[in-house]
């Protein structure tokens, strides 16, 4: 059966984005390891499961982000692995999308997800937002935390937490530090740890 992993970035502190949803606070100047880290985790999956504020701004950065003016090769072959990924846009007030490969959830998450997971292909992923990541972790939806710890506490912003009832109990499986002072911390959900 196929996973949901999640990549997000976090800071110290827990918020995944200010309050009205400001994300300068983020480290960008991303080493190797980094760099490495994210593509191999694309390379993982052919689906992009996406909320409609994140898919919107994507929407309107990736289908030309291979033809800026001094991309790199990596930029390059990182924007040619999005606009590859199958995304499926969950979002009450979408009628249409526009991005290759996109199409509007026709069922509610749980069903939706049901489906794509028993579909054949690579694993399935999600980056964001924090609404939408919410309401997955609510619903007990997500196979593997990729957690991009930032340096930086931001005091006040939007949780990717709040919606659970309950404590969640992960198990971490690998962590990886980077010169940018980002940690990855990956995660599996107890219930999908082999005893």
């Amino acid at each position: 059966m196929r996973k949901i992993k999640l990549q997000m970035q976090i800071s110290l502190d827990g918020f995944v984005a200010g309050p009205t949803g400001e994300q300068y606070w983020m480290v960008w100047n991303w080493d190797d390891t980094l760099k490495q880290y994210v593509s191999d985790l694309a390379d993982s999956v052919d689906t992009l499961l996406i909320g409609r504020v994140t898919y919107e701004g994507m929407a309107n950065y990736w289908p030309s982000a291979a033809e800026n003016p001094g991309a790199s090769a990596e930029e390059i072959n990182f924007a040619n692995k999005m606009n590859a990924l199958n995304k499926v846009v969950f979002s009450t007030t979408l009628s249409t999308v526009t991005w290759c490969n996109s199409r509007i959830a026709a069922a509610s998450v749980k069903e939706e997800v049901a489906t794509l997971k028993q579909m054949p292909g690579k694993d399935l992923i999600i980056y964001g937002g924090a609404r939408i990541v919410s309401s997955f972790i609510k619903l007990g939806l997500i196979d593997e935390y990729h957690l991009f710890v930032n340096p930086v506490a931001v005091g006040n912003g939007m949780p990717i937490w709040k919606e659970i009832d309950d404590r969640i109990p992960l198990k971490l499986t690998n962590t990886v530090t980077s010169s940018s002072g980002i940690i990855i911390l990956c995660y599996l959900p107890e219930k999908n740890t082999p005893n």
